[in-house]
């Protein structure tokens, strides 16, 4: 995601940096071995390596930033985000969920290896996230790895992720109205996103009260940033997206857009980005790099 569109100087930087910085990290996890696992961990660098927009990695780094983390601590953590967040495409990919052939502006694993290879890799992707936060080399203080781990465990199960992804399968079957549309939102795409912000806090140490107005940003950003997605769909460019567009509509999926109109989905986005900021209002400068991923959301193209 280098060079992108409309994006300030100083978040193309970040968004290369932390591309280039979680690439590394997965290279190195992600070593091949010389034995028959070896399609299974290309399948995992096939998925994980390269493309895609590193939002949530990006999100971890910014916040870690403002509590000056170490930079080594946040990348492992941002990596073991990412790693849910790459297993979850996998999946979401799979014949037996959305059926598509293209993700990040390349095949999707079970095109490029087979299904059982793809799931495999999903699932192995799930479990090096948490190796990844359990291990002491991501934060001495294993009272902090312990709560990284129950926060992601909360996000991706069916409290957060999976659950919206449970929902989003019960839209091809139901009419939802803008609440349940948005809960859904709120749990497939605003989970991991609100974690990404509570991961820079938790390595931060701050306190579960010091982190309402984090929490309030990263609540408005994923909402934004969902309104956002549902107008690509609509009336994004395919090749810069890097996946098929126009799936909800085509399945009969209630959205954002659907209900309430491409001016005023536009008009939430904006006040969402706008409440997000006003969130923000007890950081300083520290604060910009969060500042200004609320801003891009409305900006992007893919």
């Amino acid at each position: 995601m280098t060079g992108v569109p409309h994006a300030s100087l100083a978040l193309q930087a970040a968004l290369r940096q932390v591309s280039a910085e979680i690439d590394r990290q997965f290279d190195t996890l992600l070593a091949v071995p010389s034995d028959p696992r070896e399609a299974l961990y290309r399948a995992m660098r096939h998925a994980a390596i390269g493309g895609g927009k590193r939002l949530r990695p990006l999100l971890v780094f910014a916040t870690a930033q403002i509590f000056g983390v170490d930079r080594s601590c946040t990348a492992r953590a941002a990596t073991a985000l990412e790693a849910i967040h790459v297993y979850s495409l996998i999946h979401d990919d799979l014949p037996a969920m959305d059926d598509d052939d293209i993700r990040r502006g390349k095949p999707t694993v079970h095109k490029a290896f087979d299904e059982a290879t793809a799931i495999l890799a999903g699932d192995c992707l799930h479990a090096l996230a948490f190796e990844i936060l359990a291990d002491p080399a991501t934060h001495a203080d294993p009272f902090v790895r312990a709560e990284l781990v129950a926060a992601l465990a909360h996000a991706s199960g069916p409290a957060g992720m999976a659950g919206g992804q449970m929902m989003d399968l019960e839209a091809e079957k139901a009419s939802f109205d803008l609440q349940t549309v948005t809960r859904l939102q709120a749990l497939k795409t605003g989970a991991l996103i609100g974690c990404s912000v509570e991961f820079g806090a938790i390595l931060g140490r701050v306190s579960a009260e010091g982190r309402t107005g984090l929490r309030g940003y990263a609540r408005d950003v994923g909402l934004a940033f969902q309104i956002a997605d549902d107008i690509l769909d609509a009336e994004g460019d395919e090749a810069l997206v890097g996946k098929k567009l126009h799936k909800d509509g085509d399945a009969g999926k209630e959205t954002f857009l659907t209900l309430l109109g491409l001016d005023r989905a536009r008009e939430q986005a904006r006040l969402l980005v706008e409440q997000a900021i006003e969130h923000l209002k007890p950081f300083g400068s520290e604060a910009d790099l969060l500042r200004d991923i609320a801003r891009f959301t409305l900006e992007r193209d893919r």
